[in-house]
């Protein structure tokens, strides 16, 4: 069965991107689209009660990896449903043609069968190739406006992007180095399942060198500073759809691949401990980006340094690492996709309604536009970390976690979360609640998937299913 399921995981957005590239019609492209995201999904979900065979030397499926495919296919169906009535608002609009429309649904599910790929390999080499392939549909998505901001953003993004994965091929080249002498030369060298039970044996500084050009190259991709720059000016010029699904599920895809190789320098007792470079990393893009949101006018800029910040925290949960740490870590990274995504859905309508996505034009949302002002601000209490939402408590485990072990560390974080806390706050009192600003006319707002997200999140802040909890203990044990 299992074959099969990871088959439709794949071969089904595969499929639809050949299909979408063919039909010029926007509404039945954006139904398609819609139910291919949502069959991929179908199958993501049969995976977590199908029996799991052996891993085979391309593609396998474990309980780490089934938690980034769940969560990328539920945050790309969800997306692909904001996004029917957000482009059709900007093909009625002229912001874009029927042939934009057309290349937007392929690329997006190529995009989808990209990380997808990425997150079933079992093959170092394999994920690299699928990593660049996301990497280089989302390029191509951010410069769909056509317009020379969006092309110098999608230019920029396309720079850093293969700078980063080029250090992570490099990364790459020099695990198989390490693995050449203990499993042989070829393919088995590069399967990671092999890889891990052999990697005890593997040179230490081979892996060493490896780890930090991984991440630095794959941190490229997660968008940990000072290797950001592409992040913001990605989500400011691109369609709004593209900044949900890059902070929502892209940057979660490269930080799998960074979790996998961390796995094995974990099992080399000789090698270096990754855990201290991602704290340093983590940490960093946290309190730089908490700064930076004080400086931001554009309101999708400003949420992408809010993804920034939170990927921050992410990969420091992952670099205390321990069962609380890991688990936190993981638990930090679903509330962030689910919440961030929601973010985004909320802003996309409040940019079309308003026609500007500078904050200081958008006043009064809760007054002109409730339903958009209000789930703004639902949005941003879950985003900041307030209670009762699912942020609250993954913030509160990594604090909590790291204070018992190292307190500096955790006032540094604390620091940093306050620090992110008062510049969301500073905006969103003017944005939701101050005088009504700029244009006021009705929108066609798709809010299910935004009020889908924004419940997942409440009830994760409330109640988790035990099922739920055991999985993630069990992961995090995985991760060391």
């Amino acid at each position: 069965m299992m074959p099969d399921l990871v088959s439709g995981v794949l071969f089904v957005p595969l499929i639809a991107a050949a299909i979408l590239a063919a039909i010029p019609a926007y509404r039945l492209s954006a139904i398609l689209n819609v139910v291919a995201s949502m069959i991929s999904l179908a199958f993501a979900l049969l995976l977590l009660v199908a029996d799991r065979p052996g891993p085979g030397n391309l593609l396998f499926v474990d309980d780490l990896n089934i938690v980034f495919i769940v969560l990328n296919s539920f945050v790309g169906f969800t997306t692909s449903v904001f996004s029917a009535s957000y482009i059709a608002h900007e093909l009625e609009i002229g912001r874009l043609t029927p042939f934009h429309l057309r290349f937007y649904h392929a690329m997006y599910q190529l995009m989808l069968f990209g990380m997808n790929l990425a997150l079933t390999a079992n093959n170092i080499g394999l994920m690299w190739v699928a990593v660049e392939l996301a990497t280089l549909t989302t390029v191509v998505m951010v410069g769909l406006y056509r317009t020379p901001a969006a092309l110098e953003a999608a230019w920029k993004y396309f720079i850093l992007g293969s700078v980063g994965i080029a250090l992570a091929l490099f990364g790459t080249i020099l695990v198989y180095l390490a693995a050449r002498p203990v499993i042989g030369e070829g393919m088995d060298a590069m399967v990671w399942t092999t890889l891990a039970g052999h990697a005890k044996d593997f040179d230490p500084s081979l892996l060493n060198i490896a780890f930090v050009f991984l991440l630095l190259g794959y941190g490229t991709k997660v968008g940990l500073a000072p290797l950001h720059a592409w992040l913001p000016d990605a989500h400011a010029e691109g369609p709004t759809p593209i900044s949900a699904v890059l902070s929502g599920l892209l940057l979660n895809v490269a930080l799998y691949a960074l979790l996998r190789f961390k796995i094995l320098l974990a099992g080399n007792p000789l090698s270096i401990a990754p855990g201290p470079l991602m704290v340093g990393l983590g940490l960093l893009s946290l309190i730089f980006a908490a700064f930076m949101l004080y400086r931001r006018r554009d309101i999708k800029r400003m949420f992408a340094y809010s993804s920034i910040e939170h990927m921050g925290i992410i990969v420091f949960a992952f670099g205390m690492a321990g069962p609380l740490g890991n688990f936190a870590g993981l638990m930090q990274m679903t509330m962030h996709s689910l919440t961030k995504s929601a973010i985004f859905f909320t802003v996309g309508h409040i940019v079309q309604v308003k026609r500007t996505q500078w904050m200081t034009e958008m006043g009064g949302l809760t007054t002109s536009h409730p339903l958009l002002g209000w789930g703004l601000v639902a949005g941003v209490a879950a985003i900041a970390g307030l209670p009762p939402f699912g942020v609250f408590m993954s913030e509160f485990l990594v604090v909590s976690s790291t204070f018992a072990r190292e307190p500096i560390l955790a006032g540094l974080l604390v620091f940093g979360l306050l620090l992110s806390f008062g510049a969301l706050l500073l905006r969103l009192t003017d944005v939701a609640f101050g005088p009504v600003k700029g244009l006021a006319g009705p929108v066609d707002a798709s809010t299910i998937p935004l009020f889908v997200h924004l419940g997942i999140v409440l009830t994760a802040g409330i109640w988790l299913p035990p099922m739920v909890v055991a999985w993630f203990q069990h992961v995090a044990e995985m991760l060391g």
